[in-house]
């Protein structure tokens, strides 16, 4: 490509803080066509934890940042994700997007070098949908650069390596063991030593431990979900059985489609729909990092390990029931802490963060249940999806409160250390004549 000798590249590393929110001005684009086609290259591939769930999030955390990247620095409001590129005046931003993502994705999954290829192809959502000329070839060259340096700069990261993991033959008080009915082995512990994509430790936001097995706390969860979560319940309403059902469909799927509908709803334009997503993306697949270190840490069992064993953790306030079995099937992996409330808890405070409110509308669709749940607030989402683990029979309600502060936390780091808009001499100037009357996070 012509434009790949006229593109500067500076590798540097760059710390951020802080978040505005930047105008928009288009509907769907490069951006949400790739993010979807990016989702199903995942789900379809079988790289190692690329179909399943939370972890899908880390493979398209490498897709957006590329995309952000190559965007921003045809846009350049907003500073790149650690390295920087200097396009082409005029370069095509759309040709930039594409670009970046297909090389991403084809480096990621090349068992879905068909699909990809034919996606890229497409008249409406490929490379071809992009007028011919200098503008597209020096796009292509931005996005191709972009794409390279991200999986240089990722390189022996820890994805997809081998990790052992060794669990008991016996059940062991607290401890998890592969679970009924498939007794999967644990799925992707390397998730969990992986480098992460905006801090150094994969263990940095580690939980406090679970409750101990002898606490009123570990007693409190065990037999709420002891009721509530049995496959045969008699206390939970069919409402609940539906929130718990719902919550099952593939996290990284169900939210992705959720943050199309929002950057349409929102009329984002192509570089602001670049910052979401690299933002939301980056902060998921670090929470689902964190969480899954911290899973791998504690090792602890899941509710249909310990209900049917609930004579040996020593506390007199869990009876055992041998035949208990949970409402879905149970994941394999740790219970300790919840997935899904890492996840959720990152993605919902990054959207309040971008947004600059925690009242939005938030619409998410289920195919297992083949409804839609809407909520007024980001509070109320977040509460639901904690209570449907419950409801499902998979945590104990501590697992979902920590799993949500965790991703919290995450999306703290991340909203306050990368993705700023770029900063003029008089804001550096403003902070200076200011300095000292300010709050430190």
């Amino acid at each position: 490509m012509n434009g790949l000798k006229r593109i500067l590249i500076v590798a540097t590393l760059l710390i951020s803080s802080n978040l505005l929110l930047a105008p928009w001005a288009t509907a769907q684009n490069a951006v949400t066509n790739w993010n979807n086609i990016a989702i199903t290259a995942a789900r379809a591939s079988k790289a190692p934890g690329a179909a399943s769930g939370s972890t899908t999030a880390i493979y398209i955390a490498y897709v957006e940042l590329a995309v952000y990247n190559a965007v921003n620095a045809i846009d350049g409001r907003f500073e790149p994700y650690k390295y920087s590129l200097t396009a082409p005046a005029g370069a095509s931003a759309d040709a930039a997007a594409i670009e970046a993502a297909y090389q991403t994705l084809i480096r990621l999954f090349p068992d879905q070098k068909q699909y990809l290829d034919t996606q890229y192809g497409d008249p409406l959502v490929g490379i071809a949908s992009t007028p011919n000329g200098p503008a597209k070839t020096d796009g292509e060259g931005v996005g191709f650069v972009s794409a390279s340096t991200l999986l240089t700069l990722r390189a022996n990261d820890g994805r997809g390596a081998n990790v052992p993991y060794t669990f008991p033959s016996i059940i062991v008080p607290g401890v998890w063991i592969p679970t009924p009915p498939g007794f999967l082995a644990p799925a992707t512990p390397w998730a969990g030593q992986m480098q992460p994509f905006t801090f150094d430790d994969p263990g940095q936001f580690l939980p406090e431990p679970p409750p101990d097995l002898s606490s009123q706390t570990w007693a409190d969860d065990y037999n709420q979900v002891k009721a509530l979560g049995a496959k045969d319940s008699t206390v939970r309403t069919p409402e609940q059985t539906e929130i718990g059902l719902f919550w099952t469909e593939h996290s990284t799927a169900q939210y992705g489609r959720m943050l199309r509908a929002k950057a349409v709803e929102f009329n984002l334009s192509l570089a602001d729909s670049a910052r979401l997503f690299a933002m939301i993306y980056a902060a998921s697949a670090d929470a689902t990092i964190g969480c899954w270190n911290a899973k791998y840490h504690y090792s602890f069992w899941r509710p249909v390990t310990a209900i049917p064993n609930g004579d040996i953790d020593g506390n007199p306030e869990t009876a055992a029931d041998p035949a208990w079995t949970a409402l879905a099937t149970t994941p394999n992996h740790p219970e300790y802490p919840s997935a899904h409330g890492c996840t959720t808890g990152a993605v919902a405070d990054t959207l309040k963060s971008y947004f600059g409110t925690p009242n939005l509308e938030i619409s998410l669709y289920s195919p297992v249940t083949n409804t839609t749940h809407t909520f007024t607030n980001i509070r109320d989402w977040q509460n639901e999806v904690g209570y449907a683990r419950i409801y499902a029979g998979f945590h104990h309600r501590n697992s979902v409160v920590q799993g949500l502060t965790l991703g919290h936390r995450v999306a703290h780091h991340v909203v306050h250390h990368y993705f700023r808009p770029v900063r003029s001499e008089h804001d550096h100037d403003r902070d200076e004549n200011h300095s000292g009357n300010g709050l430190e996070d």
